[in-house]
């Protein structure tokens, strides 16, 4: 298990190495995926057992990758 950000873990055992939530099985772009699809952070929270934190520290990650992203544009 390697910590890569705050709340967000890798393992190669764990989901073929995405990342996930901490202490979890959840990935991180499956949160991501289900708030782009509209369910709320409170629902995320009752369905997959998270904490507000946990849930916002998977989007933390997620805003972080994407700063980090260029986009070579032709």
């Amino acid at each position: 298990m390697t910590k890569i950000a705050p709340g967000i873990t890798v393992n190669t055992k764990v989901r073929f190495g995405k990342p996930v939530i901490v202490g979890t099985r959840v990935p991180v772009d499956m949160v991501v995926g289900k708030i782009a699809g509209g369910m709320t952070v409170d629902k995320i929270m009752i369905e997959y057992g998270l904490t507000r934190g946990q849930v916002l520290a998977a989007l933390r990650y997620a805003a972080d990758l994407v700063s980090q992203e260029e986009i070579a544009l032709q």
